[in-house]
């Protein structure tokens, strides 16, 4: 019975990891496609903190205008106000856009497009914040037409969810 009890520790010994192992930093992992648009899924590791941004609009071009039918311009310069306010959020919490894992974006229809949601317009704009030479990663991301905003002249709100491995 003994040598059957030391030959079973000697085989778990044999087979099993060393106790003792390099550390290995956790890192948020972005899987996508070569050349999509957006991350097919991003997988946070245990430990990590998620900030929750609230959704966002566009600022007007002009502060003492809120009013005017392009007060805020077309969705293009929406959706540009929105990502640049968004990485000056991030960095003052200490993130880039990198770290963002999933966007929300509401896209009212355009009147000058007979109705429809500017996809085109949105891409255009998000496509200098994400997957750039400069910075890489690519969020999940969901895209919905809405019935309206706030403001009749708001055609984008972004929410964003970003994380950050311990």
């Amino acid at each position: 019975m003994k040598a059957r009890f030391a030959f079973l520790l000697a085989a778990m010994a044999a087979t099993s990891a060393p106790i003792f192992t390099t550390a290995r930093a956790a890192t948020v992992e972005h899987k996508q496609a070569p050349g999509a648009m957006i991350a097919s899924a991003a997988i946070i590791p245990p430990g990590s903190t998620l900030y929750y941004l609230s959704g966002a609009t566009g600022a007007p071009i002009d502060p003492k205008d809120v009013e005017s039918p392009d007060a805020f311009g077309d969705t293009e310069a929406q959706t540009l106000s929105i990502f640049t306010r968004m990485k000056a959020q991030l960095a003052d919490m200490g993130l880039t856009m990198g770290d963002v894992v999933k966007l929300t974006v509401f896209l009212v229809g355009d009147p000058r497009l007979g109705g429809k949601m500017d996809r085109d317009g949105m891409t255009r704009a998000y496509k200098k914040f994400f997957g750039t030479a400069d910075q890489p990663n690519l969020p999940t991301r969901s895209a919905f037409q809405i019935a309206g905003l706030a403001r009749p002249q708001q055609l984008v709100e972004i929410e964003a969810i970003a994380a950050k491995a311990p």
